[in-house]
């Protein structure tokens, strides 16, 4: 029986030759991540089960990113105990301010994430890096203790969701709207404890940033686990960020997938999810005109380079409408590099937007954005859930940089085809 891209993975993992879909293994790590938030409790695991070393200190990394700069006395609490921790066992991948970014884009950056390896994440978005071909998730804190000490991991093998893509993106569109069509069309738990396997002509066409951005809210499918084949985009990529070896696999021609789903590239529209979730969707013909408080373009779903330029391209020479903040986060130190000597970070500034270190903050209703009572925020973060971005009575619309950019220049959402 032929395996999938994520079963073959999985399998070698294991030590087997065949995996099948709901089989239990053990498998070896490539990577244990951790953030400000999630690896404090990690740690008091560690110490409770009187592990004492890490099965490996270049195969943990640890990014403070949630709420740094601290924003209060409890996170620089939190931020103590990691910086303590990497300190005490060497951790070679310590990110902390003035090195840290938003952990999903700058893992990739530094090379951490590579075809056909395994890396287990305390945080959901972990799943960022199977655009990389590699089979990345998302675990809780005390997995995430019992990985950085044994370097192992129980998995159940996902079965699959064939997501075959023709055609490619026109203007203005971008991986955010492929994977928000997507959860429209099958729901929050439509890929429940499934890998979502991006195959098709259509692949060769999206920049590795579209790729990043669609794995990465594969979660909010419900799936364990998003990923693409690996082609010469992957590896123009990787050329110069990984230097060790790896192997990429392909799914077998008689790969067993529980559904398969066809998406058109050429044939979407901008899209939006509408609150309280992702899969709450509507083209930006049935959006526009929705008033809004917030602009937020940033987060691990979108704050990359390709993201920034396209917002910039509608802001250059506009101006952010009044009453309405336009908060712009770039998702890595680099990132922010670039965006200066491109002149990126200018255009924003002057169309009247403010321009933050990297941080997950907003996106979590942690700080560097908080709603008010009532307020209404369109952003590219990748959860819309109510609470999210601050009190329950405020409300997120989901959407792409360039959506969320012509959105802050009106004051309502609009279509950046008719800015």
């Amino acid at each position: 029986m032929g395996m999938t891209m994520t079963q073959k993975i999985l399998a070698r993992s294991a030590g087997l030759a065949q995996v099948e879909a709901g089989q239990l293994i053990e498998g070896k790590l490539d990577l244990v991540l951790g953030n400000d938030i999630t690896t404090p409790v990690a740690i008091t695991e560690f110490e409770k089960a009187g592990l004492s070393s890490v099965f490996d200190q270049n195969k943990i990394a640890i990014v403070l990113d949630h709420s740094t700069p601290c924003k209060d006395i409890k996170s620089a609490q939190l931020c103590a105990a990691c910086r303590e921790f990497a300190k005490k066992h060497a951790i070679t991948h310590f990110y902390d301010v003035g090195q840290m970014g938003i952990e999903h884009a700058l893992l990739p950056e530094k090379g951490l994430a590579a075809p056909g390896e395994v890396i287990i994440g305390a945080d959901s978005h972990t799943c960022t890096y199977g655009a990389l071909g590699a089979f990345s998730t998302g675990v809780g804190s005390t997995d995430m203790a019992a990985g950085m000490a044994t370097g192992l991991a129980w998995f159940k093998v996902p079965s699959a969701i064939k997501v075959n893509l023709v055609g490619r993106l026109g203007q203005y569109l971008s991986g955010k709207d492929v994977i928000l069509h997507l959860i429209g069309l099958i729901g929050v738990d439509g890929a429940l404890y499934q890998s979502l396997e991006f195959a098709g002509e259509g692949v060769a066409s999206l920049e590795m940033d579209d790729r990043f951005t669609i794995c990465n809210m594969a979660i909010e499918a419900g799936a364990k686990n998003g990923i693409f084949p690996v082609d010469d985009k992957t590896m123009d990529y990787l050329r110069g960020r990984v230097s060790r070896p790896w192997q990429a696999v392909e799914a077998d021609p008689d790969a067993e997938y529980t559904s398969k789903v066809t998406i058109d590239l050429s044939a979407l529209r901008p899209t939006v999810a509408f609150p309280h979730l992702p899969s709450n969707t509507k083209t930006i013909d049935e959006a526009a005109g929705k008033p809004i408080q917030q602009v937020v373009i940033g987060s691990c779903t979108n704050g990359r380079l390709k993201d920034l330029r396209e917002a910039a391209a509608i802001l250059r020479g506009r101006k952010v409408a009044d009453g309405v903040r336009c908060i712009v986060i770039p998702a890595t130190q680099q990132i922010y590099l670039d965006a200066i000597a491109e002149g990126l970070v200018a255009d924003f500034i002057h169309a009247g937007a403010v321009v933050s270190t990297p941080t997950c903050g907003p996106c979590l209703g942690g700080h560097m954005g908080v709603l008010s009572d009532n307020e209404w925020a369109i952003s590219t973060t990748n959860r819309n859930f109510v609470g999210r971005m601050g009190p329950t009575s405020s409300m997120i619309i989901l959407a792409s940089p360039a959506v969320a950019a012509a959105s802050a220049v009106t004051g309502v959402v609009t279509d950046p085809a008719k800015v």
